[in-house]
């Protein structure tokens, strides 16, 4: 670790800035206005709203779902691989710029998806994905680099504050734009929804100049080597080894795994609870969402709060018991204001386990490694697989039961077992030790 690294205000804050400028992805196109908007050009195509995907016939919504799986798995396959060669080689910060840009650039080339380029839209679409999560990978690393691990909950959360509010300011800019198209000088809401990704990959690669200008390009001074692809295949496999001797870190791994897929769940298929359940019109829907943005930034902090002054596992014990309570509280809403209750305590939990769950992995990674990226590379791994068989599972038991509070409900038996591991987790208050594991 470099010393002038650690608390350096500068450095913390670019980094925090990340957050700010990625966010946007995940709210606007992840969440919202892609996902409506494509709906909404594929729909009636067919009467059961089929689509021809490279001459494949699959209905609209299942080839979505399909492409936002297709997207985790393939950086679950690669960032392994990557951070690998990122902390072999010294090019963490290069690894980084990659991915943002070309998730930015996707965004952009969104703009030009109308409904006839089915497959333009998709496989850029997949390609955002792929970059925004692939950011994340070597973004995460830097967070053990660059503060203090007494610093770790305060400086995660507010990055993901940052995030929530970026992309929430982001977001009412294009819905004002979707409403009143004129205002901007628009022709119609489909001109102002193709606007608006295009001004999300402008935010993203635009804000990422920041933490771009200010984050240590290689920190540790590692030589850089012609022979650093085949070394970075070594580096993640020393790093597999050292994962596997690190029983506090399985486990909480297999927590986390298992609470994730409660979580992300949640998040990417809230809207679509309140739209099948409940019938909300969209207008209520993104109303649902932009409060559980605006709460998990409270959380954030607020749970940040908790965790210093009793501890990480206790804060993240209370956020698991709370998701249990929200998978069944899903199972008894009915009304608008009852989904608006939900989502005020899904958005308190959202923010703070998010944030939590990250700078608590920071603190069991061995004090005497340069593996930052590998290291967070199971994790990024973790989630995503977790993202995959979660949504899946969702799906799965709305098709055998034919109702989706049931779906909701049994996301709870998730939450449960990850319960189990977490309390069998031991959260160190000082760095590991690679001897004393």
């Amino acid at each position: 670790m470099l010393p002038f690294l650690r608390n350096a205000k500068k450095v913390q804050n670019a980094w925090a800035m990340y957050d700010w400028a990625n966010s946007v992805y995940s709210l606007v196109i992840t969440s919202t206005i892609f996902p409506v908007y494509f709906n909404s050009v594929t729909k009636g195509l067919s009467p059961d709203d089929k689509v021809d995907f490279f001459g494949f016939e699959i209905v609209n919504t299942v080839l979505y779902s399909y492409s936002i799986s297709f997207s985790f798995l393939i950086i679950a396959l690669i960032s392994p691989i990557l951070s690998g060669i990122a902390d072999a080689s010294g090019k963490k910060l290069q690894f980084m710029k990659f991915f943002a840009y070309m998730g930015s650039l996707s965004c952009i080339a969104l703009f030009f998806f109308d409904g006839s380029n089915l497959e333009w839209g998709i496989c850029f679409s997949i390609l955002a994905s792929v970059g925004y999560a692939g950011s994340i990978v070597f973004y995460n690393a830097y967070l053990p680099e660059i503060t203090t691990p007494d610093k770790y909950d305060m400086l995660s959360a507010k990055g993901y504050a940052l995030g929530y509010i970026g992309s929430v300011i982001l977001l009412v800019v294009n819905l004002l734009m979707i409403q009143y198209p004129s205002w901007f000088l628009l022709s119609d809401d489909g001109m102002a929804a193709r606007f608006s990704f295009l001004v999300t990959g402008l935010w993203w690669a635009g804000f990422s100049q920041i933490p771009f200008r200010v984050l240590p390009k290689n920190p540790f001074g590692k030589n850089i080597r012609k022979e650093f692809l085949l070394q970075g295949y070594r580096e993640i496999l020393k790093v597999w080894n050292e994962v596997k001797q690190i029983k506090v870190m399985n486990r909480f791994l297999a927590s986390f795994f298992f609470y994730s897929m409660g979580v992300q769940t949640v998040m990417y298929l809230a809207a679509t609870f309140g739209d099948k359940e409940l019938g909300l019109p969209g207008d209520q829907l993104i109303m649902t969402i932009l409060i559980i943005q605006i709460v998990a930034i409270a959380g954030s902090y607020f749970f940040a709060f908790i965790s210093k002054k009793y501890g990480n596992k206790l804060s993240l014990v209370i956020m698991v018991l709370v998701w249990v309570g929200i998978c069944g509280g899903a199972y008894y809403v009915y009304t608008v204001y009852e989904f608006f209750v939900l989502a005020f305590v899904v958005g308190l939990v959202m923010g703070g386990i998010q944030s939590l769950s990250r700078s608590t992995f920071s603190k069991l990674i061995p004090k005497n490694t340069t593996d930052h990226a590998s290291y967070f590379s199971f994790y990024d791994v973790t989630e995503k697989l977790a993202i995959v068989l979660g949504t899946f599972s969702y799906g799965f038991i709305e098709q055998l039961t034919g109702s989706m509070r049931n779906s909701a409900l049994s996301l709870g038996i998730f939450f449960l077992v990850g319960l189990g591991f977490l309390l069998l987790v031991t959260i160190p208050k000082k760095d590991l030790d690679t001897e004393s594991v």
